[in-house]
């Protein structure tokens, strides 16, 4: 597990440079924002007591709503996943909305939705900008 102060720290590096690489979503006018909270229960209850059931495996998020990107701090493992876990959501951020529904709708689920697997795949990027960002923590 990631402290929240070296996860923000990483981030402040990271994040500009995805941004610049990948551009801004035609479905958004701006870039996401980034918050923290210990696991997806307690964002969406409001009690930073509340747990449930696979709340351990669930490490970010893009909320379209809300244009936010979620890190459940606690379940970052490390800067690579951290920084896998932002390419993977702000894959989400540029995807069309009605698509990512769409896709569910016809049968998708989340280990074959066809942008599920295109976040996947962006997270390979990971390592290169570990080192184009040349973070040492």
């Amino acid at each position: 597990m990631m402290r929240r102060l070296t996860i923000m720290s990483i981030l402040e590096d990271v994040y500009p440079w995805i941004k610049n690489h990948y551009g801004r979503s035609k479905y958004k006018k701006q870039f996401p924002s980034i918050k923290y909270e210990t696991n997806i229960y307690a964002r969406l209850s409001g009690n930073p007591m509340a747990d449930g059931e696979g709340s351990e495996d669930i490490v970010g998020e893009y909320d379209r709503e809300m244009n936010t990107i979620w890190f459940y701090y606690p379940n970052i493992k490390s800067e690579l996943h951290l920084i896998k876990t932002l390419l993977h959501e702000y894959q989400h951020y540029l995807q069309s909305p009605s698509w990512m529904k769409r896709y569910y709708d016809m049968g998708y689920e989340y280990d074959n939705h066809p942008y599920e697997l295109k976040a996947l795949e962006e997270e390979k990027l990971g390592e290169t900008i570990q080192i184009l960002t040349q973070i040492e923590y």
